[in-house]
């Protein structure tokens, strides 16, 4: 089944207080391996972007004000989750702030299945912290890119992670190598199978015939 690993950055905390996305990041996973397929945009928000906000993400609301707003792209984002397993940490707060933004345009609420790594992380270790970082460290992945919350860097680790989560391995794609595994196995395999034929010397013969007859006379005399 393919998946959508999802993240959102926003202008604050709470639709409730009027705050909306800027930034959508989606990577497709196919039996848990990531695929070429992402989508990913920043967004007009239309207002101003709070000052804890733009501490946990950088983005100026000079830098939003040239972007598309979520109405001119909300089709083909629409179109890339369709019928997959969304993949979110923390999903309620994503989902709060998507489905916002699909009830103001009138659209459809998202109604995808969904997996919150959150909860996955939670009941894996109780009590302990489960934050992205925190996961990061606790399955020695590499979070040193993420100096800013961004969702495209945020959805690679998380991908790392809800593998780790759900107790797969992470799967490793290098081609190469396996051509070079299979052609090292097949050369094995022929050593391995190879027969000498060894041809043994008229002294060698005379010998083992010697033997045979005395054999012969120890086991009927």
């Amino acid at each position: 089944m393919k998946e959508v690993i999802l993240d959102t950055e926003t202008t604050g905390l709470s639709v409730k207080d009027g705050h909306r996305i800027v930034e959508i990041g989606c990577i497709e996973l196919d039996n848990l391996i990531p695929t070429q397929n992402k989508f990913h945009c920043y967004l007009n928000p239309e207002r101003k972007v709070s000052e804890k906000a733009l501490e946990v993400h950088g983005y100026t609301d000079e830098f939003l004000s040239s972007k598309k707003k979520f109405g001119e792209i909300v089709d083909d984002f629409l179109s890339f989750i369709k019928d997959k397993r969304l993949i979110i940490h923390n999903a309620e707060f994503d989902l709060s702030h998507l489905n916002n933004e699909l009830k103001i345009l009138g659209k459809t609420l998202i109604n995808n299945e969904v997996v919150d790594t959150l909860t996955l992380a939670r009941d894996k270790f109780p009590g302990s912290s489960i934050s992205l970082d925190a996961l990061c460290k606790k399955y020695r992945i590499d979070n040193t890119k993420r100096t800013l919350h961004t969702a495209l860097v945020d959805c690679d680790l998380l991908a790392k992670v809800y593998i780790n989560l759900i107790g797969q391995k992470e799967p490793t794609l290098n081609f190469q190598s396996q051509d070079n595994l299979i052609k090292n196995s097949e050369a094995a395999n022929k050593v391995l199978y190879f027969k000498k034929i060894v041809t043994p010397t008229d002294e060698e013969i005379k010998n083992h015939n010697a033997y045979l007859k005395s054999s012969l006379k120890k086991n009927f005399f």
